[in-house]
């Protein structure tokens, strides 16, 4: 039997934004959004997991994807594994429905496959 996974359940709403839980590759032949693995967005991402080389590309790369400065991200949890849980604050545009907005964005990187 399949479980039926939401195409939102690596979104979690957060006071400061939104949380995306994703599972990452290191050391991979190039960066890129690879689908889901489970409940989490997987992510390629060609820098070692060494010193934190692999969590400062990890938000660089979703920064570049979702169109924010990587300021507006944060790993919160899962510095030294490869599950990760990454904050992601709204651009703040004076817009009301700008969470709306990120969220979308969001949601489209998972439905994105290799």
């Amino acid at each position: 039997m399949e479980r039926d996974v939401s195409k939102t359940e690596f979104i979690q709403v957060h006071p400061n934004g939104l949380v995306i839980k994703v599972f990452v590759l290191p050391r991979s032949s190039k960066n890129m959004l690879a689908g889901r693995h489970g409940d989490t967005l997987k992510i390629k991402l060609t820098a070692p997991p060494v010193e934190g080389a692999a969590n400062k590309m990890c938000i660089t790369f979703l920064a570049q994807c979702l169109g924010l400065a990587k300021s507006s991200l944060e790993i919160v949890s899962g510095h030294a594994s490869r599950t990760k849980l990454i904050l992601v604050r709204p651009a703040k545009n004076g817009r009301g429905d700008a969470l709306k907005d990120l969220k979308k964005r969001i949601e489209a990187l998972g439905l994105t496959q290799k």
